[in-house]
């Protein structure tokens, strides 16, 4: 159960998102299609309104004409509830003509449209992590602790430390000490959590495959800890205003073992994606307790005409036709004409169905229609929204050279082929 304390969420939206590029290209990492019919920003939104926090703030800068529109077009809370989602871009000012120079000072610029809202504690979440958390246990936590700032921490062994921020604490969770991404070779022993407190907060008992904690990038800060700590020109939470505050202030830690993962790159989006569609996915989006909201379309039911399709997803609205389908996620409105093969294919669908008249026009000019053409072979690839993929396509199949890059039409990155929102991708074509 919620808090009475008034509490806010800011949801930080990255920046130019060069890590997942292409999918950044016309869109703001939040935006970015998932898992079929979502939006990235629907997952961290989804946490704070089953936590019973609906005012939520998103900050972004790049691109968020299209992440306007879906928070426009999907979180309408009615008058009595006093919630809203609200989007704060980057603007100039007369105190700043500067955007936002990282998350801390995205925070700092915003901290007057904050102030409206009167808030005892901020809870500052990131926009490309899929999770199902209770922050309003976090929250409860955070208070009953009595400090300035807690840190939601994943349990975690030491190969997968190189990558994380990893927290040293006391046996009662307070933070004494952080360390950003230690090398495999460091000696980081000092760091290990104790097994009272793995105990006191998860029931379970040190091991090797838990013995640090991670940070996961979630905070929850008092009000006012949080305008001092911002009282100054640094930049960054992660690699200086939490470094920062735990030698300064009363720092806790908040255990948290379910699945999370950090979603920040081609490689990491892909494989997430795909693994939804696995038989037993470390995620589950099936739990009617928690959902995970999105925009209502209200589009018909997928029609699948002699198709063998097994380990995917399909989204609503598609029409797909004596088509082989596996390990796959098949995204809202597409459409697979017959003879089609698709093995380890994320397919975002399509923002809109073409009329006759537009697949005629388009057939006169030798583009092909937005979808999967007949006999067209895909493996280990991203197809963006609106992608014409035209017939007799054979795309990651041939054992080709492929040079890691962007291209005209499409990206390779960690060997997977990325086709750009809105490509055309002619009959025949082999890549």
């Amino acid at each position: 159960m919620m808090r009475k304390d008034k509490t806010i969420a800011i949801v930080l939206g990255g920046g130019k998102g060069t890590r997942l590029y292409p999918l950044t290209m016309d869109r703001a990492k939040p935006a970015v299609p998932f898992a079929g019919k979502y939006r990235l920003v629907d997952i961290p939104i989804s946490n704070c309104i089953n936590s019973g926090i609906r005012q939520i703030y998103i900050l972004t800068q790049f691109n968020s004409a299209s992440l306007h529109n879906h928070i426009a077009n999907t979180y309408i809370f009615d008058t009595f509830s006093n919630g809203f989602v609200e989007i704060l871009a980057a603007e100039q000012t007369n105190q700043s003509d500067t955007w936002y120079q990282g998350t801390a000072d995205a925070v700092r610029k915003n901290l007057k449209h904050f102030h409206d809202q009167n808030a005892d504690y901020y809870i500052i979440l990131s926009g490309d992590q899929l999770y199902r958390m209770d922050l309003g246990e976090m929250l409860e936590a955070h208070v009953n602790s009595q400090a300035e700032l807690t840190i939601a921490t994943k349990p975690i062994s030491r190969e997968q430390a190189t990558g994380l921020g990893i927290i040293g604490c006391d046996k009662d969770g307070f933070i004494n000490k952080f360390y950003e991404k230690p090398a495999i070779d460091l000696d980081i022993s000092d760091y290990k959590v104790s097994d009272d407190l793995m105990l006191s907060s998860l029931g379970k008992h040190v091991d090797s495959s838990n013995e640090y904690l991670a940070s996961m990038g979630i905070y929850i800060f008092n009000a006012k800890a949080l305008e001092e700590v911002l009282n100054n020109d640094k930049t960054d939470f992660g690699k200086e205003i939490i470094p920062d505050a735990i030698k300064q202030r009363k720092v806790a830690t908040y255990l948290f073992d379910s699945f999370w993962e950090d979603i920040g790159t081609i490689k990491a989006f892909y494989e997430t994606n795909l693994d939804l569609a696995s038989i037993n996915p470390h995620f589950n989006f099936y739990d009617e307790r928690m959902p995970i909201y999105t925009h209502r379309r209200h589009l018909p039911a997928t029609k699948v005409n002699f198709c063998n399709i097994s380990n995917s997803l399909t989204s609503e609205g598609s029409i797909i036709t004596n088509a082989y389908i596996v390990n796959s996620i098949i995204g809202v409105r597409t459409i697979i004409e017959s003879g089609a093969s698709l093995d380890g294919v994320y397919c975002m669908g399509a923002s809109y169905y073409e009329t006759q008249e537009q697949k005629w026009d388009n057939g006169k000019k030798g583009v092909p229609n937005i979808g999967i053409g007949r006999g067209t072979i895909i493996r280990k690839a991203i197809i963006d929204q609106n992608a014409r993929i035209g017939d007799g396509c054979r795309i990651g199949i041939d054992d080709i050279p492929r040079q890691e890059g962007d291209y005209a039409m499409y990206s390779i990155h960690d060997g997977i082929i990325v086709i750009n929102k809105n490509a055309i991708i002619k009959n025949g074509t082999v890549m």
